[in-house]
């Protein structure tokens, strides 16, 4: 298995599962909550969406698991062709598996030196070396913006602009060294997780994704089916949050003729569910999750 599901038992007991049900695991990675889902099934139906092929290494033989190697973006239209709609539950985990972050030629982890690289689907051709030697500036200062919240993004990009002009900046340890004087020691750690989270955001397109999932599941869910999204940090969890709340990404609860809310989905938690300090100190990946599930009004 890749890694420890967070919150496991708590996404499980969110989607509510029926036996004879229509399930579909949007994040395959290392198949825990899918055989979590696979336990709970009688007759249903589980499908299984992965863009990283890695991740297929995982189904166990004998499981009874459509697994499908693409973003979840496509999710809608997969499921249309192998006639599993409407659904009765959609799950994801939006974090970056272990397996992903611990191997360096991957180049998702600050701590070990590898190809800035980045893709879940290594069939794509955009990596973050791509974005790193050819984006131009104001492009750059944009994804470090918005995409890893970074005040000083413009000192960022021009420091990436000037570098690469004597030579390429090909590795993780590569673009440490030119940023190396962005951040104070104290502050280095979380410095270079923005600056990894938004070339991993820009290189694989994750809130467009997020985004075309959100609005695909009020047509894929059954009435009173529910979505039930694990997210990791703030751009993604606000996004989930807004949807759920208002159907669309403003936030902003619009009305139809008549004065009604239009909203498609009933947010189910208020507040999003949390892992507490015990699984924290067992797995602490899950310190920064949040769990928001939503019910098909």
């Amino acid at each position: 298995m890749f890694h420890k599901s967070v919150l496991l038992k708590e996404s499980i007991e969110a989607l509510s599962i029926r036996p004879d049900g229509i399930y579909v695991d949007v994040t395959y990675g290392g198949g825990g909550h899918s055989e979590e889902i696979l336990k709970h099934l009688k007759g249903g139906r589980l499908f299984a969406f992965d863009q990283d092929a890695n991740a297929l290494k995982n189904i166990k033989p004998g499981q009874q698991i459509t697994m499908i190697n693409s973003n979840f973006r496509y999710t809608r239209n997969f499921l249309k062709l192998y006639k599993a709609v409407p659904v009765d539950g959609i799950l994801a985990d939006l974090g970056v598996s272990s397996h992903q972050i611990d191997d360096p030629e991957r180049g998702f982890s600050t701590r070990f030196e590898g190809d800035l690289d980045m893709r879940m689907d290594r069939k794509k051709s955009l990596n973050a070396r791509e974005i790193i030697n050819h984006y131009h500036e104001e492009r750059l200062i944009e994804v470090f913006r918005k995409y890893g919240e970074l005040t000083n993004a413009k000192k960022i990009a021009r420091l990436i602009v000037s570098a690469r002009k004597e030579q390429e900046i090909r590795t993780t340890a590569d673009l440490k060294a030119v940023l190396s004087n962005c951040s104070d020691k104290s502050h280095e750690n979380k410095f270079f997780a923005q600056v990894f989270q938004a070339l991993r955001i820009e290189t694989n397109q994750e809130l467009e994704a997020l985004k075309e999932l959100l609005i695909q599941s009020v047509d894929l869910l059954k009435q009173g089916g529910r979505i039930v999204i694990l997210a990791y940090h703030s751009l993604e969890d606000r996004l989930v949050k807004d949807f759920f709340r208002s159907g669309n990404f403003s936030g902003e609860i619009r009305k139809d003729f008549f004065g009604n809310p239009i909203i498609p989905l009933r947010a189910v938690n208020r507040k999003p569910i949390v892992a507490d300090e015990k699984e924290i100190a067992e797995n602490p990946r899950a310190r920064s999750a949040r769990l928001r599930i939503a019910e098909k009004i």
